[in-house]
Formats: structure tokens, C-alpha cells, sequence
């Protein structure tokens, strides 16, 4: 999934540039979910953002979307520019290439070009950074743990990345009534206390699509519950 090209050191910084995916989630507010490597310098960075994408990736991602929407198809934005992760918090202009990312039966994925490889301008500013954290220095959880975000009532979550070894997920949950959009606003973990992390790789989700699961917002706060929907993303090889 990378090459030694494709990350250098910025001479004036110290930082180490990457050409960067971000795998598309959400219809109506579209989230972008940094493709995160613990064993990359450049993409050991777990990170959501909400892009400006131009109207032609918009409606190509939703239109491909729906007619795969029952299939284990995934999308993503590939970046050709070199650059930390980091400027992203400061804002930043960048091309982006839109991506199919078909899973194949055994389980390795083919990332094929849309809108016949076209390269348009992805548009960050401060405040579309939702969430951005280093990967390290985090221990296992003891029980299944997940970032919250979306915005209304679409509602996503992430695995959150501990330990190394791990496996990396998006899910769209559904079924959210009890969920307070308020509380997506900071992005906090949230707790599924039926489910005992396993601290280490799987290699199928521990949720299952149309379970219902109860869950903590931040370990302790108020209760939450959710059934599992689509699932966005998948990754538990390369990412170690």
C-alpha cells in the first residue's frame, strides 16, 4: 500500500511527508477518515476531517454508493501530494483522486480509479479537523472501544486504535434516537461493555450488522444504544 517514494523527510521541519487515503463515510455530511499504518511515521495518525470536495466527487461517490451500498465496496480519496498529516490542523488545499475500493473474496482490496482518475481540490480548513491523534501510547482497552462522530442523526463510529497489533473499522450505525447530536461535537469514545476487547487482530468485525448494542460515552458518562449498520472501512493487515 506504500513505497519507500512515497514518504520523505521535510528538510525544514523534521516532519515526514506521505501521499495520503482517506476513506469517504456519510451521505449528507461526508467524512474523511485518514487510512492510518502503525508501522508508517507519515500515516500513524489516527484523524477525521470533513473535506470541501467539489460537486463532481460528491455525486460520484454518492451515485456509486448507492448501487453498492449492499456490497463490501469501500471509497476513498488518494492524495498524489506529499505532506505531514499535521498541515491538515492548519488548513490546507491538496489534490485528491476519488477511489473504488473493492474488497475481493479473499479479503485483499483493489483501489480502482473513479471519474477516469480526474484530480480535484480537497479543501481543509482548522475546523474541519474533528479528530486527530498519534498512534502510540495508548494500551488495550478492556472492552470493545470506538470513536463517536457524525453529524444529526448519521451517525458513525471508528474502532479506536490502541496496542498494535489491531484491526482498523468504520461503522454507520442506525436506530440512533437516544444518541444527542450534542455529544458528537468533541468526539468522544464510547464503550460497548458486553464485548471484551481482544486485544489484538480480528479478522471480522466483533459487531454484527442489525445487533443492537448498548454502550458508555466516555467509559462512564451517559448510556447510549445503537444497531450496526454498513460497514465503511475494514482493515486489518496492512495496517500493522
Amino acid at each position: 500500500m506504500s513505497t519507500e517514494k512515497e514518504h520523505r523527510n521535510d528538510p525544514r521541519s523534521g516532519e515526514l511527508h506521505g501521499l495520503h487515503r482517506f476513506l469517504l463515510i456519510g451521505k449528507r455530511r461526508i467524512f474523511s477518515y485518514h487510512l492510518a499504518l502503525y508501522n508508517v511515521e507519515a500515516h500513524a495518525f489516527q484523524a477525521i476531517v470533513t473535506l470541501d470536495l467539489t460537486d463532481a466527487v460528491r455525486h460520484a461517490y454518492l451515485a456509486d454508493l448507492e448501487k453498492n451500498q449492499d456490497e463490501r465496496v469501500f471509497y476513498s480519496l488518494f492524495s498524489p501530494e506529499h505532506f505531514p498529516l499535521a498541515d491538515l490542523k492548519n488548513g490546507k488545499t491538496f489534490k485528491v483522486r476519488l477511489e473504488r475500493v473493492v474488497v475481493k473474496p479473499d479479503g485483499s482490496r483493489e483501489f480502482q480509479k473513479m471519474l477516469n482518475g480526474q484530480q480535484t481540490d480537497a479543501v481543509c480548513r482548522p475546523e474541519d479537523v474533528r479528530y486527530f491523534r498519534k498512534l502510540g501510547g495508548l494500551e488495550y482497552p478492556r472492552y470493545l472501544t470506538y470513536l463517536l462522530f457524525g453529524e444529526g442523526d448519521e451517525v458513525h463510529i471508528a474502532h479506536e486504535l490502541a496496542k498494535k497489533p489491531n484491526w482498523d473499522e468504520v461503522v454507520t450505525v442506525t436506530d440512533t434516537r437516544n444518541i444527542d447530536p450534542g455529544i458528537m461535537t468533541k468526539i468522544p469514545d464510547i464503550t460497548v461493555e458486553s464485548i471484551a476487547d481482544p486485544h489484538g487482530v480480528v479478522e471480522e468485525s466483533p459487531l454484527k450488522k442489525g445487533r443492537r448494542y448498548d454502550a458508555k460515552v466516555d467509559g462512564a458518562g451517559a448510556s447510549i444504544s445503537f444497531k450496526a449498520g454498513r460497514q465503511g472501512w475494514w482493515n486489518h493487515t496492512s495496517l500493522n
